[in-house]
């Protein structure tokens, strides 16, 4: 009987044992996807951070607006959760915007259209939100898309070009209508 109760104990000791060695390995897993899911977030934080550095000596940001445009990153998470599907749009956002500022500005070969650039990225930066708050998955969904869409060139139309155009589709318009006319009468 004394064998059987003793057996138990060590049976016993040893589950938990087992659940703790089991427990502690399965927090430290869980503490290291945290420390390469912030150490992520880190890299791509500081990739824009000095990506926007570079613009300002370029002379395409002015030096006091990086932190405005910084913003933009270093707000994702404040209300969004930190997961792995949230971590790849910040990372695709931020590569979007980033991407577009460069086409933009080796688009530019003048100084006008330099100005231009700036022009439309303060205008971009006019939009962005004032609060972290208000850095929340509907902006970063629906708003910064379109407000990236803000920062490319779109030439404007020549009224001109587009006069004979009109002009000639009214009178094909009108030869149609003509022909039409005398149809409808003989039926």
């Amino acid at each position: 009987m004394s064998y059987i109760v003793f057996l138990a104990l060590l049976l016993l000791i040893t589950l938990l044992g087992c659940y703790w060695v089991v427990e502690s390995n399965r927090r430290k897993a869980i503490e290291a996807e945290k420390k390469r899911f912030n150490q992520r977030v880190k890299e791509i934080n500081n990739d824009f951070k000095n990506k926007l550095i570079d613009f300002s000596e370029g002379k395409i940001i002015r030096p006091k607006n990086i932190s405005r445009l910084n913003m933009i990153t270093s707000n994702y998470f404040v209300v969004q959760a930190h997961n792995e599907e949230n971590l790849t749009y910040l990372e695709f956002i931020s590569d979007l915007l980033i991407n577009t500022i460069i086409m933009e500005a080796s688009k530019a070969q003048s100084p006008e259209e330099i100005d231009q650039l700036a022009d439309r990225l303060q205008y971009f930066m006019a939009e962005l939100p004032y609060n972290g708050i208000e850095y929340n998955k509907a902006f970063y969904q629906e708003a910064l898309p379109s407000l990236i869409e803000v920062i490319k060139y779109q030439p404007p139309t020549d009224l001109q070009d587009d006069q004979p155009l009109a002009q000639s589709t009214q009178a094909a318009n009108e030869s149609v209508q003509e022909n039409q006319l005398p149809e409808l009468s003989k039926a």
